[in-house]
């Protein structure tokens, strides 16, 4: 893993905005129009004043919002609504979670880690990125010249060492806490002694840190750090702050790591029932019936996790409200190689690799189909099929579909390959507003 570093963040004072978890907010890549409209709301230094600022009317100049939101931070600064770590500080940060009647907790710590782009060291992503939020959250970092939140980095650590030498120094420590939108509990706690930083560093040392979230805020950090080198005269000194990306770092082994499933509601497709999508999917697939009317997606996404095989999936025909449970067997194997031939087998063997690759745009001939409405809980896709969803979409044909593993995003990164889109998602989202990492030296 590339050289990781404590730094001085800026953080709330409470004495001025009162409680943590009004001022916190999602990533801004989560946040609709009605969620920032109350973010807003609920205080006038919210978070996303600053990670997503709105625009206003008469904003005819292109970097009006980023300016906005670089004025509202240096004034935050000013007042001593942001305050700097006295010293250099690792942070220790813990998730507090309910999922599917059980309680997690996911320990990791955010730090500055040194910047390598993709391909030319040991940091991996695994998904695409695009160039419209890269240019976005470029022009942000460059108006602020600050971090506003973390990317998502996962390192091999099947002893948790690093983690658990952090937590025994901050047990019994009082923590910062916040409760989010969604009732999740974040707990902060900085750790300011330097010899501990120093254990943490050397446990870290040489070890792969796979990009479980924030790919484009990655590649911006690179690019705003080569922008900046460019005009030094092409390379910066060695210790400037923008050579480093804030960063939580989380053992792959940590327990409290869960990924979750993303689903598909697909609109303007071709209606098909149950009879006919067997009957393009029987030569390559095994199709078997599996229940009726939305509400059965329950009792399929149970008898999918039961099998607990990426090539398992629960397609849903609207025309006939039928359920059909597919599976892959060897012909699948052998189609996935001769469609994806440039791809690995990892790769290949993906749930939503043979899903989107495979079943929907080689035999049922939707490629190039209008992006799906992605949800993650099985109630969202039963309520997208009875047209309770925002959007107003009618959904011809659904798909549950296993995420990709922890393992399967080591396996798959190290052959240098990026998974397809909406692979993995991890619960809960990273709080933005926690601490800020200040990229001019301050």
């Amino acid at each position: 893993m590339p050289k990781i570093q404590a730094f001085r963040g800026l953080r709330y004072n409470l004495a001025r905005v009162g409680s943590l978890s009004d001022v916190v907010a999602p990533p801004y890549d989560v946040i609709d129009g009605a969620l920032q409209q109350r973010l807003y709301q609920a205080s006038p230094y919210n978070f996303v004043r600053l990670e997503l600022t709105k625009p206003e009317p008469g904003d005819e100049d292109p970097e009006a919002v980023y300016k906005r939101a670089a004025s509202l931070y240096r004034q935050w600064i000013r007042e001593g609504v942001l305050q700097h770590e006295p010293d250099p500080a690792l942070y220790v940060y813990h998730q507090i979670f309910d999922y599917a009647g059980t309680t997690y907790t996911r320990r990791g710590f955010m730090c500055r880690v040194k910047l390598v782009r993709f391909g030319e060291g040991n940091i991996y992503p695994h998904e695409q990125t695009h160039a419209k939020a890269k240019d976005d959250r470029l022009r942000l970092t460059r108006a602020c010249q600050a971090n506003m939140s973390q990317i998502y980095g996962l390192y091999p650590d099947p002893e948790n060492a690093a983690q658990n030498l952090l937590e025994a120094h901050i047990a019994g420590s009082a923590a910062l806490e916040a409760v989010d939108h969604l009732g999740v509990t974040h707990r902060l706690w900085p750790v300011t002694d330097q010899q501990i930083i120093s254990q943490v560093a050397t446990l870290l040392d040489d070890k792969p840190m796979f990009v479980a979230d924030g790919h484009h805020r990655y590649e911006t950090a690179c690019n705003y750090r080569d922008e900046l080198a460019e005009a030094a005269g092409g390379v910066l000194p060695e210790d400037h702050p923008a050579n480093y990306v804030l960063t939580m770092v989380m053992s792959m082994d940590d327990p409290g790591l869960i990924v979750l499933p993303t689903h598909r509601l697909f609109h303007g497709v071709e209606a098909l029932d149950a009879t006919q999508l067997r009957a393009r999917l029987e030569p390559l697939l095994d199709c078997q019936p599996a229940g009726e009317v939305p509400e059965a997606a329950h009792q399929v996404w149970q008898q999918i996790e039961q099998l607990n095989d990426q090539g398992a999936f629960g397609l849903y025909t609207a025309k006939d409200r039928q359920w059909t449970l597919v599976t892959a067997n060897a012909k699948t194997a052998e189609a996935m190689e001769r469609l994806a031939q440039q791809q690995s087998e990892d790769w290949r063997s993906l749930g939503v690799a043979m899903l989107h690759r495979l079943i929907i745009d080689e035999l049922l001939g939707m490629e190039g189909h209008p992006k799906p409405t992605y949800v993650h809980l099985v109630d969202e896709v039963v309520a997208g099929l009875k047209g309770e969803l925002e959007g107003g979409h009618t959904y011809p044909l659904a798909a549950l579909v296993m995420p990709a593993t922890v393992d399967d995003i080591r396996r798959v990164s190290l052959h240098k390959e990026r998974m397809p889109a909406k692979s993995t998602y991890f619960y809960p989202k990273l709080l933005s507003g926690l601490v800020v990492n200040p990229l001019d030296g301050n």
